[in-house]
């Protein structure tokens, strides 16, 4: 059963402190990071800014959204992502799991609310 992660993140002033070069060479290692990821069946869906203009929007800058086959390639992007420094770069919130049909995510629903 396919596995997503939906993140959210925003530049720390680490990040926004460093050079151009010195974010050039941080953003070809997590490149270089990909095709490992992708051998594992992580395809990155969608990535890219947050549109403050819509209803709700999420108060971060960034957002990425990333299909894994399974939970075991679902654990190794969340580990590859912190063990490359994004974490020093970016303030991130991960939202991540299983996936279900509309029916299936409705039933959830009515399971929390009866908690």
């Amino acid at each position: 059963m396919p596995h997503y992660l939906a993140e959210l993140y925003t530049p720390k002033p680490a990040w926004l402190g460093l050079s151009a070069e010195e974010r050039q060479r941080f953003l070809a290692a997590i490149g270089s990071a990909m095709p490992a990821l992708s051998s594992l069946g992580v395809e990155a869906l969608a990535l890219g800014k947050v549109d403050q203009t819509k209803l709700h929007a999420a108060p971060q800058t960034f957002f990425a959204v990333w299909r894994c086959p399974d939970d075991a390639a679902l654990d190794a992007l969340v580990s590859g992502i912190a063990q490359s420094g994004w974490h020093d770069y970016f303030e991130t919130v991960n939202a991540g799991g299983d996936a279900t049909d509309l029916a299936g995510h409705l039933a959830q629903l009515s399971e929390a609310a009866q908690r």
